[in-house]
């Protein structure tokens, strides 16, 4: 089972909405606000209270500043104090993700270098706690894939620290470049915190998605508007298989990346394959293509969670010759695994059995690094071993439809 998170942002986002709906779908208070003051020590208390908006019950979550210190910072500034927390190299990354993005629109809006990016109302302590606390309540609730609504964005004008702006704000505007949004309601409904986390943590844009519901939560915003709920609301589920395919066990979103290359010495490839699966893809693999002016060239692709993304973009674009990488969000649909082991001439040699939703066997194969190291030692041929190995597994009953490997 996987746990996806739903975002419904059709009334807006921010970064204290969010958080407000994922302690209301049950992330423990204290334990977020634990991870908070691994970033930031002595610094932010967390208050939660009921609230009603529109006359529907919603978490309010307030982040009380106990220092009066509230500088601008560089995205340097929130990076270092980001790689110095003792967290979880989950919640940091998602973390990272959200605040370089930030960085990014920002930089775009204003011209200047990410380096040189002054975060103000982004960089004080509040919303720090916002992102921190929304990726330690991730953590706590066990999400491992995130999506979201279209986002509804508002109208009309706010004032900021570079003056009034129209609605919705350049670095909001930014970041929803890709995203589905419409500009209903009145007010800033989106605000850049709220729009940073929604691209850095949600892989795809997207209606409810099938899931079985575990688990839900609303967020409040300050304002109480008459006619709509000013609120976000979560939905918390475990895809358990899709519904058009009988096999399938588990459904989760993950992220392919590909760069076509045709100037890379060719003995260079497995390194760089091994390189991918040992930084933690899924899978990763070469197709060869014919490129313009009739050139051969290999199509590099990798599979991957959203949470290893950045780091095996850097990985590609370190160890090839790539200028850029493509990346889009893919649906793995995957049978449950189980493992057995068969003796093969003394040696030990895994088989890989493939289970459906039931737990019945749908194909069980031998580990054919472990057929190769057998032969090795047994000073047999390998087609020898897999032979005896594929007889093992009939032997044990791994056939399919059987009960599973036990």
């Amino acid at each position: 089972m996987t746990s996806h998170l739903w975002i419904d942002a059709g009334a807006g986002v921010a970064g204290d909405m969010l958080l407000g709906a994922l302690v209301d779908a049950g992330a423990p208070l204290e334990d977020v606000q634990a991870g908070v003051d691994a970033v930031l020590p002595e610094t932010v208390r967390l208050v939660v209270g009921d609230v009603t908006r529109a006359g529907l019950r919603a978490s309010k979550v307030d982040v009380k500043v106990l220092v009066e210190d509230q500088p601008h910072r560089r995205w340097s500034e929130i990076r270092s104090m980001l790689d110095g927390a003792e967290v979880s190299d989950v919640l940091r990354d998602r973390a990272v993700r959200v605040f370089a993005g930030l960085a990014e629109a920002e930089a775009r809006v204003h011209g200047v270098a990410v380096g040189d990016v002054h975060f103000h109302e982004v960089g004080a302590w509040d919303s720090i706690a916002d992102v921190v606390g929304v990726c330690a309540a991730l953590e706590l609730l066990g999400v491992t894939s995130v999506s979201a609504s279209a986002v509804a964005l508002g109208s009309g004008t706010a004032r900021t620290a570079h003056g009034t702006v129209s609605i919705p704000a350049p670095a909001t505007l930014e970041l929803a470049r890709g995203w589905e949004v419409a500009a209903v309601g009145e007010g800033e409904l989106a605000t850049p915190t709220g729009m940073a986390l929604i691209r850095g943590l949600a892989d795809a844009c997207e209606p409810l998605p099938p899931m079985r519901v575990t688990a839900s939560g609303s967020g409040a915003g300050t304002r109480d508007f008459d006619g709509r709920a000013n609120v976000v609301r979560v939905v918390l589920g475990e895809n358990a298989g899709a519904a058009g395919g009988a096999n399938t066990v588990a459904t989760e979103v993950m992220w392919a990346l590909e760069a076509n290359v045709d100037d890379l010495d060719p003995r260079l490839w497995p390194g760089v394959l091994e390189s991918l699966m040992a930084g933690g893809a899924a899978d990763a693999w070469l197709t060869p293509i014919l490129m313009k002016k009739g050139r051969p060239a290999h199509t590099l692709s990798v599979l991957c969670t959203a949470e290893l993304r950045v780091a095996l973009r850097d990985i590609v674009l370190t160890h090839t010759t790539t200028l850029g990488v493509r990346e889009h969000t893919v649906e793995r649909h995957s049978l449950g695994r189980a493992w057995h082991t068969a003796m093969v001439r003394g040696h030990e040699v895994r088989i890989k059995v493939s289970l459906d939703a039931e737990g019945a066997v749908v194909h069980a194969t031998p580990e054919f690094e472990d057929v190769r190291a057998a032969a090795e030692a047994a000073g047999i041929p390998a087609r020898v071993v897999l032979a005896e190995a594929t007889a093992a597994v009939q032997a044990a009953g791994l056939t399919s439809g059987a009960g599973g490997a036990g």
